[in-house]
């Protein structure tokens, strides 16, 4: 049986184990050799999760056993026009591919509803690729799919 997985904040002192998971989660979404973000967005994302200031937070998901960090998940909070509190948005889930199976995913997005539980939100939402197939079978679970369409434009 694996060892059981445990979720915290992200620390300075993470980055090294960190690279890898968000590099990860960019590639998954095309972003990387030609198509990477910038060097200077990784910085100030990394930048952004320790600055008190800053509405940004990340957690990590390790393996209690080895101590290896397996996943991460970063979130905001902002304000909305049809709510008082605040919402929370889980803007970023990444598992190392080695950990899928093993609930690392549902135990980050759980952490994300504490969180967001704690800081007075009145609810977590995410958006996910319609190829993503796995993650929509976790995320079914957990929450429920409105039938939203999303719209963006580059400016």
């Amino acid at each position: 049986m694996p060892a059981a997985v445990s979720v915290r904040p992200v620390s300075p002192g993470d980055y090294a184990a960190w690279r890898p998971l968000w590099d990860g989660y960019n590639a998954f979404y095309g972003r990387f050799g030609a198509t990477a973000l910038p060097e200077p967005i990784t910085e100030a994302t990394w930048q952004r999760l320790h600055d008190p200031a800053e509405p940004v937070f990340g957690l990590v998901a390790q393996d209690a056993g080895s101590g290896q960090l397996l996943g991460l998940t970063h979130y905001l909070f902002h304000r909305n026009t049809t709510r008082l509190q605040p919402v929370c948005y889980l803007s970023d889930l990444f598992t190392r591919e080695a950990a899928r199976g093993r609930g690392v995913g549902r135990a980050l997005i759980q952490a994300v509803y504490a969180a967001a539980r704690a800081a007075g939100s009145s609810r977590v939402y995410w958006q996910t690729h319609e190829t993503n197939a796995a993650g929509r079978l976790l995320y079914d679970k957990l929450a429920k799919h409105h039938g939203f369409i999303v719209y963006a434009q580059e400016l």
